[in-house]
């Protein structure tokens, strides 16, 4: 598995975009783009030649590096294929630099401009390549490495249309502060500008989409360029890091030094610090006055679970989750509101529309949990940890805010509570408690039955039931998303796995290959929809390939389910493109997903009745290797509780579907 040195911090949400493109040396600080060349195209570019990179630094110089670098824990004990100063290739270097970061597994799909990464991986022992169909695939898949491991992950791609192929895995991985290093390979050093076959200047591309990125202009600066990119990926608030290097520099011989200390002298400056006691007690003194606390929790809190439990321990407060905090709190416990938001629980909604003290713990108040802002927790008091300081009032003004380390701030909360237990410090939310619960009995989580039909819910309590709870899940993006965060019960960080903020339709598949790769003992099951589902279909064939014990169970309704649902809800059912079978064959179902999955040597199944949807699952599970279950279910179902987008409590939607005129 991939390992880095230990974050600064842990929580998974979006890092502040404070931090610009910068390239590998100060020599060239000005973007690199068609317009504006740091060197003439004419220019002579002298033969490759042997560098050495062990500087004589200058004291003065020196001492201001001492001031201003922060030094990272590497392996060391990775074995020796070169002599210390022995002269080795770029790619060589690059893949050692990856090796000494703990890398043991990158998704990399070869191109003209990335070859020599790939020589060199062929001549790395601890490396292994799982190669993707499509570099989407690839992104996608470091991102399910990342989300179930907690350890960035890593993507390779070439120049040109290879590099283009990232951007949307870049975003995800902003929007969801997923640490993730891409490399990209890129036409040689002289040829930048000039249009040359499959350029794109992917380091202007990704500019607003990374959290940082790097183009390699000194094959000297690999080493140090490296070891920047995994701590700026894991710390503070992770995200995605962008290296593009040309591939004269690849090719190019150097002995490399692992002795240069980081250059990050901003970015460290602006690390949240420690949490200030004083704001703790403040905390534990709202906690205390509050009639009507609860929790709304984030995946800024997925790295905190056990210290988020102990708090609720001590309080008894109840927890609502966001998407992406599914699992920080165990859904099925008794204090669980589960997900609030547009498809959140009615219980879940009406808690924070009713507190009196809303405890914000990573999140950042997105807009499909607030609907209508003002509208928002109007009654309570909000107070806001979150490690970015971006985050801090840029949707919702909170009445007390922290800057920093969720994990911390809740261990030192805990230790105040744990200190006045004993002095009369507390909290009986018993009556609170009891009005939720009457929520929870008036509106549960429930669904029609169509007939002999299968209810989508029901094929996903089934897996729940059948897998105990413990599987990973990964999921496309539209309605199964929803019916998989709402009736599986997750108990543990690290089991859902979703593009949350990006909403990327084909993100399930490849992300359950990452998943399987950096968890290869656990259950892993991509819960899919027919439209996301063949966005990366290509993906069967690393499955297969790789032997991944993936399964997928595809959630078929023949549409695009919830633009389809808002169509039924808000265009008067005006069916506009959302149909995805044969309109000359609307009886048959197409395509045949079983097709796709048996051209790769997948075995699967085809079931449609509820009666016969157990035995079909517990056949999926019971199958050594991949399997798909291509699950039939009416286009009619619509995923409810529903919070029209800008709307507020009183306007949830609780009961009808597609058979319906609303």
């Amino acid at each position: 598995m991939a390992a880095s040195s230990a974050p600064t911090a842990a929580t998974f949400i979006k890092p502040s975009r404070s931090l610009s493109s910068a390239f590998s040396t100060s020599k060239s600080p000005l973007p690199i783009s068609r317009f504006s060349l740091p060197f003439s195209h004419n220019r002579q570019i002298p033969p490759l030649h042997i560098t050495c990179s062990l500087p004589k630094p200058s004291a003065s110089s020196a001492s201001i590096t001492a001031t201003t670098t922060t030094t990272t824990t590497q392996q060391t004990d990775i074995p020796a294929r070169f002599g210390q100063d022995e002269p080795r290739k770029g790619a060589d270097i690059l893949v050692e630099a990856l090796e000494r970061e703990g890398v043991t597994d990158v998704f990399a799909y070869p191109g003209g401009a990335s070859m020599e990464i790939h020589q060199a991986l062929t001549r790395s022992n601890t490396i292994r390549n799982v190669l993707p169909r499509h570099e989407q695939g690839g992104i996608f898949a470091s991102e399910g490495y990342a989300r179930s491991s907690g350890k960035p992950g890593v993507c390779i791609a070439t120049s040109g249309p290879g590099a283009t192929n990232l951007v949307s895995g870049l975003a995800d991985a902003l929007l969801d502060s997923i640490p993730i290093v891409a490399i990209t390979g890129q036409v040689p050093r002289r040829m930048i500008g000039t249009d040359a076959f499959q350029e794109t200047p992917i380091v202007e591309v990704s500019r607003s989409i990374t959290k940082h990125n790097y183009l390699v202009l000194d094959v000297d600066d690999i080493p140090r360029i490296v070891r920047e990119a995994f701590f700026l990926a894991t710390s503070g608030r992770p995200g995605p890091v962008l290296i593009d290097i040309p591939k004269d520099i690849q090719q190019q011989l150097a002995v490399p030094n692992w002795n240069k200390s980081m250059r990050l002298p901003g970015y460290m400056s602006r690390l949240p610090k420690d949490p200030d006691q004083a704001h703790l007690e403040q905390i534990v003194r709202l906690v205390s006055e509050s009639k009507k606390p609860v929790l709304y929790v984030g995946g800024g809190c997925l790295n905190s679970s056990e210290e988020l439990r102990r708090f609720v321990e001590l309080t008894g407060i109840p927890v609502a989750s966001t998407l992406m905090g599914l699992g920080a709190y165990p859904l099925s416990d008794k204090l669980s509101l589960q997900m609030l938001g547009m498809h959140g629980t009615v219980f879940a909604n009406y808690a924070v529309d009713k507190s009196d003290l809303l405890l914000a713990f990573g999140v950042r108040f997105d807009d499909r949990v607030t609907g209508k802002l003002e509208a928002f927790a109007s009654r309570a008091k909000i107070v806001h940890i979150d490690i970015d300081s971006a985050e801090i009032g840029k949707n919702k003004q909170p009445h007390v805010s922290v800057c920093a380390d969720v994990k911390l701030s809740l261990k030192g909360i805990n230790r105040l509570l744990e200190s006045k237990g004993g002095k009369g410090t507390k909290f009986d939310f018993s009556a609170w408690r009891e009005e939720l619960d009457e929520q929870k009995v008036k509106y549960p989580l429930n669904f029609k039955t169509f007939g002999e039909a299968i209810p989508p819910q029901y094929a996903i309590q089934l897996l729940d039931e059948l897998t105990d709870g413990k599987a990973i899940i990964s999921t496309g993006v539209g309605q199964h998303q929803m019916w998989a965060a709402q009736f599986y019960k997750y108990k543990r960080p690290r089991q859902w796995l979703t593009s949350g903020g990006l909403g990327a339709m084909g993100f399930g598949l490849p992300a359950a290959i990452g998943a399987a790769v950096a968890n290869p003992d656990a259950i892993v099951v991509d819960i899919d929809g027919d439209g996301s589902f063949l966005m990366n279909v290509q993906e069967l064939a690393t499955i297969k390939v790789e032997n991944l014990p993936v399964k997928i169970l595809l959630l078929n309704n023949q549409h695009l389910g919830m633009v389809m649902q808002w169509e039924d809800r808000f265009y008067k059912s005006n069916r506009a493109h959302t149909y995805l079978g044969d309109p000359s064959r609307e009886s048959e179902i197409f395509p045949n997903m079983s097709k796709f999955a048996e051209a790769c040597g997948i075995p699967s199944a085809r079931v449609s009745l509820k009666k016969d949807l157990r035995a079909a699952i517990q056949t999926m599970l019971d199958t050594p290797g991949p399997y798909l279950l291509d699950v039939i279910h009416p286009h009619q179902e619509h995923v409810l509780p529903m919070i029209p987008s800008g709307g507020a409590f009183r306007d949830i939607i609780i009961d009808g579907d597609g058979r319906t005129q609303h």
